[in-house]
């Protein structure tokens, strides 16, 4: 079993980002609910290697806030606690904290006022990201200071017996320039990680795990095209060969011929794939449809159907492989513990459950970038793994209004210009996700020398690391001049382009 540490989530905003950063070193890490027994994890202890604190909106000044139970403290575990972590820790510590008379948020100068294995390779001062409203105004006897900023007496302290550290800034946050070293010397100069979580490692494991799980049984899967579900199946046919069964269900909102190259792309990896022509029955059902989530609804449960007639046809189907990742995993569990529902255009939500198959999740315990990275020590090819996330329901949802089969088809040759278009200009990998949305209003416009009255569609590119916050890319306007112009002569039907420019959040990264 590979090291481990424990972050405990407090509900902050950048608790995925803790994790991503830790596992940028190589180190194996999972998140917690911060209200998670002791006794649930204690049977990993000598495995366990350090305990993270996040931050959190709540305020350790507030009647009953949310706190870690006591067994935690008593592993004796070096614990990093950030923001509020490092305030709860401290009071618990016997310091007191207040309401902050300089609020601080965004960046500050930190200046370390003495050397300890955490600042080793420190400049001074340090840019640091702050976000807080509260600080910690009298450390208390059990604490020692060890750097401040101009506003706040204590932005970092280390406890004098134990093996805790507190930090008022946020050191996963980019714009923290040296988080990232911070980080790795918690890792590995305070808790004495190694940095053992390689690709190579975790595919050699996994594959005997899938083999020793599935025995002799065999495995159906339902595949989507994208990134997650390829990786997951090309893993899973490494393990058990011939034993899975893979369905491509084709439902016609795909992007312009992308059916074909999924296919192609299936055949290369030698990936036993089935393909589900079902244009027709999704595009009968979903006519007239306007509101997003009955779109979402419909297309899910004709997915269902359709595989579930396919898979049932195969004899010894014990299980269900599905391409979740820890994104999926952690946004099913709130910092309280309840399950919530994990969003409905997950490609196969509600399938296990309704056919009564055992999951097969070979991915669960990695984020978007640690899966494209898996896929490239499988061999999959670059471009497969570099494309853009794409949604479950895929054009439905970017068609906004009512769907219509002339209108879908439109819609495609506009994402095709607009995609290809980036391709060719070389700005493709730089973006995260980029798409055409079809806009349910129509607008007056004049071609040749008659007056029109056509579509319009907006043009969408964002820049994100893991989807969960993502800016507007700012394409250079010749660039966007060009695609207009190629779109409206090209797409009947349309004869007016828009870039959207927001950002998430407040706006979304798709339109519904």
């Amino acid at each position: 079993m590979h090291q481990r540490m424990l972050i405990l989530d407090f509900g902050s905003q950048y608790t995925q980002l803790i994790a991503r950063r830790l596992r940028e070193h190589q180190v194996y890490c999972e998140i917690l609910p911060f209200s998670t027994p002791w006794e649930e994890v204690k049977e990993h202890l000598p495995h366990i290697k350090g305990l993270i604190f996040s931050g959190s909106p709540a305020s350790v000044r507030q009647a009953n806030p949310p706190e870690p139970q006591e067994a935690w403290l008593n592993t004796r575990l070096p614990i990093l606690g950030i923001c509020y972590g490092a305030q709860w820790l401290a009071q618990h510590c016997g310091g007191k904290v207040e309401a902050s008379k300089h609020r601080e948020y965004g960046r500050s100068k930190v200046w370390v006022e003495q050397t300890i294995p955490l600042f080793n390779g420190f400049e001074n001062p340090s840019q640091v990201w702050m976000s807080h409203a509260d600080s910690i105004v009298d450390p208390g006897p059990e604490i020692e200071v060890i750097a401040r900023t101009e506003d706040i007496p204590v932005a970092a302290y280390v406890h004098k017996e134990n093996p805790w550290f507190g930090l008022q800034f946020h050191p996963e946050v980019y714009h923290s320039t040296q988080g990232s070293l911070l980080l790795k010397n918690f890792l590995f100069d305070i808790c004495g990680c190694t940095g053992d979580w390689t690709p190579g490692a975790f595919i050699e494991e996994t594959i005997a795990a899938i083999q020793e799980k599935v025995g002799e049984a065999e495995v159906a899967m339902a595949l989507s095209g994208g990134v997650d579900s390829t990786v997951a199946a090309t893993l899973i046919h490494r393990a058990i060969g011939s034993k899975l069964h893979c369905f491509f269900v084709d439902h016609g909102l795909l992007r312009l011929n992308e059916g074909d190259q999924v296919m192609e792309a299936y055949r290369e990896l030698k990936l036993p794939v089935k393909r589900i022509d079902a244009k027709n029955l999704f595009f009968k059902e979903l006519k007239g449809v306007s509101d997003p989530e009955e779109k979402r609804k419909i297309i899910g449960r004709l997915f269902i159907e359709l595989f579930d007639k396919e898979s049932s046809a195969i004899p010894g189907i014990s299980f269900l492989g599905q391409g979740t990742i820890y994104p999926d995993v952690i946004e099913s569990v709130s910092v309280n513990g309840p399950s919530v529902t994990i969003k409905s255009h997950h490609n196969v939500g509600g399938l296990p459950e309704q056919m009564k198959l055992k999951v097969l999740e070979p991915l669960r315990s990695l984020f978007k970038d640690e899966v494209r990275r898996m896929g490239q020590s499988l061999g999959i090819p670059a471009p497969f793994l570099q494309r853009h996330p794409f949604p479950g329901p895929g054009l439905a949802i970017r068609m906004l209004g009512a769907i219509d089969e002339k209108n879908v088809e439109a819609l495609k040759q506009v994402d095709h210009i607009f995609i290809e278009g980036l391709k060719s200009a070389g700005l493709y990998d730089q973006i995260w996700q980029a798409g055409a949305i079809f806009l349910p209003v129509k607008s007056v416009g004049v071609m040749g020398d008659e007056r029109s009255y056509e579509h319009v569609v907006a043009l969408r590119a964002v820049s994100s690391t893991d989807g969960m916050t993502a800016d507007w890319v700012d394409l250079p306007y010749e660039f966007l001049q060009h695609i207009s112009n190629r779109i409206i002569n090209q797409v009947p039907g349309v004869n007016r382009v828009v870039y959207d420019i927001s950002s998430k959040p407040p706006a979304t990264i798709e339109w519904e």
